[in-house]
């Protein structure tokens, strides 16, 4: 597990404020963005190991437009709706608080989509520009779509990311991120959105 730390306090940017577009390449059906792709997005809200509650949503937004030759498939600021399970809180015994993040719809130009994805890395997020330290399950920066590729340096203390998007504490308390958190999630099935826009 590569480690992360996460501040107490983020920055937040606008959906407008975004990296130029990525490609989600050719090889893929027109329309799709297949399995294994990745996506970085912005939480909208905290979580926290000791007060969220298994099957708790929440929201993200998309950093950046997803675009296949040149059609804009996922614009910048598309909601994404994520569900925490497995949560933990740090207790006198197993001091480490962890809670397993997944997603299961975007909304694209106000229509909703089913998705499978989980969460890989985790960013410090002070905006675009400032974006800096991560954790991960190794996914290859080559198969980010829409995302922060570049835009990242340094491995952080903090947290880790295990096996099935669990988010794990490593300094025996509760794990915190903070709005404006940047979690990079990876496609487990396509998404077939029938064509750019």
């Amino acid at each position: 597990m590569i480690l992360i730390a996460l501040a107490a306090a983020v920055t937040t940017t606008s959906a407008q404020q975004t990296k130029p577009p990525t490609d989600v390449g050719s090889a893929a059906p027109p329309g799709t963005v297949p399995v294994g792709k990745e996506l970085d997005v912005r939480l909208q809200s905290s979580l926290n190991s000791g007060s969220a509650k298994n099957e708790q949503r929440f929201e993200a937004t998309t950093v950046a437009d997803a675009t296949q030759a040149g059609n804009v498939l996922i614009p910048a600021g598309s909601v994404v709706r994520g569900v925490v399970s497995d949560v933990k809180a740090a207790g006198r015994v197993d001091r480490t608080g962890s809670m397993k993040l997944n997603f299961d719809r975007i909304t694209i130009n106000g229509q909703p989509h089913e998705i499978r994805a989980m969460a890989t890395q985790v960013f410090q997020s002070g905006g675009l520009r400032d974006d800096k330290g991560t954790a991960g399950t190794g996914a290859s920066i080559g198969g980010v779509i829409g995302g922060l590729a570049g835009g990242v340096s340094g491995a952080l203390l903090g947290a880790a990311i295990g096996a099935g998007g669990a988010v794990a504490s490593t300094e025996g308390k509760d794990i915190d991120l903070a709005a404006g958190t940047v979690i990079r999630i990876r496609f487990d099935s396509p998404l077939n959105l029938g064509g750019g826009r």
